[in-house]
């Protein structure tokens, strides 16, 4: 061979045998030296900062609850607690069935009457519910439900009336349900003095139904036709129940 290809030869083979370039030795020497070597500062860095990391999350756990409940201002509104169920918003009161008094009852007056005398009948609740005292009138055909019985409805209406005012006329005598009324209210109150109103008219004192002749009945003769009298007695009554 020339002294140039020797001269090669040599110096690839020095390159491949130096130890200061390593690039032969073997894998297990390269681990070795890595961890046998100087430590990188950064990774140091990186070492202690993931250590202290499990610690800061403990102690943000070991921090009492009741710092993180506690509102971070005033103005924040507060949460619901025990302190709001154990002082309940009173519920109002409804003024109807359930009160006391004159309110106990749905109506104050409830007028019976025949069909021939509805238009005397409709000029009395209007006089009665038109006064100052307000007073609710129960009318048959006005209040009563439709599609009831009538039976039923001529019973609800005189439990729900603290008065009732007997129109007594002619066609009243005639009328086998305004007879089954008057009956009525005389046995669910026979002894309350003052529920039960007559107010006859268009008759004479001998043709008074003989179940009421041993109550006062109002003369609608007069120019009123009785009714002031009758709006005194219904006064007069729930004044003793007020």
């Amino acid at each position: 061979r020339s002294r140039g290809s020797r001269a090669v030869t040599a110096k690839g083979l020095r390159a491949a045998t130096s130890p200061r370039r390593g690039r032969l030795a073997p894998r297990g020497s390269r681990s070795q030296h890595r961890g046998g070597g100087r430590r990188h500062p950064r990774a140091d860095w990186f070492r202690q900062a993931l250590s202290k990391k499990p610690k800061r999350i403990l102690e943000s756990s070991e921090s009492p609850s009741s710092d993180v409940s506690q509102p971070s201002s005033q103005d924040d509104t507060p949460r619901l607690g025990l302190s709001s169920t154990s002082s309940p918003t009173p519920q109002p009161t409804h003024v109807g069935a359930s009160g006391s008094g004159r309110w106990s009852k749905d109506y104050d007056v409830c007028v019976c009457h025949s069909e021939e005398d509805l238009a005397a009948a409709q000029e009395l609740v209007s006089y009665l519910e038109g006064s100052a005292a307000s007073l609710r009138c129960f009318l048959q055909l006005r209040d009563a439900t439709p599609g009831g019985a009538i039976v039923s409805e001529l019973c609800q209406a005189l439990s729900s009336s603290h008065c009732r005012v007997l129109l007594i006329t002619p066609g009243f005598l005639q009328d086998p349900w305004c007879k089954y009324q008057m009956l009525q209210a005389l046995t669910e109150a026979p002894g309350a003095e003052g529920r039960t109103i007559p107010l006859m008219s268009g008759l004479t004192r001998a043709a008074y139904p003989a179940e009421l002749r041993f109550m006062y009945f109002v003369d609608g003769r007069g120019p009123d036709g009785g009714f002031r009298q009758v709006k005194e007695a219904v006064m007069r009554y729930l004044q003793t129940i007020s």
